[in-house]
């Protein structure tokens, strides 16, 4: 059974930065895109970012320059750096693990809080 775990939110003030981290147990075989999401109160869940399994990464037009994500393939793990946050980032951020083609699996982590606020 995986599992993913994230770690790195908390409070920050405005145009602070965090490091988010999302690290998977258990055994994943074959080949898989990671992602972050998130969810604001009353609004729906939204990609953040995504990097392949050739590291390919996409961004959300709201956090281009400001995010990056990056995967450590040897610990399983996924980050998001963010910089210049802004009190509209403030959400529950989630990881995800996806398998590519011909991998359909599909693992999510629990959320870490982001609060940006003075």
């Amino acid at each position: 059974q995986v599992q993913l775990a994230e770690s790195g939110g908390g409070l920050v003030q405005p145009g602070g930065s965090l490091r988010l981290s999302c690290a998977a147990s258990g055994s994943i075989f074959g080949r898989y895109g990671m992602g972050w999401y998130r969810q604001a109160p009353m609004k729906e869940r939204e990609l953040v970012a995504t990097i392949d399994s050739g590291y390919t990464t996409t961004y959300a037009d709201f956090v281009k320059g400001r995010f990056f994500i990056s995967r450590d393939n040897a610990k399983n793990s996924v980050y998001l750096q963010m910089s210049s946050l802004k009190p509209e980032d403030t959400a529950v951020y989630y990881c995800r693990f996806r398998g590519e083609w011909p991998y359909n699996y599909d693992y999510w982590g629990q959320g870490t809080q982001v609060t940006v606020s003075s």
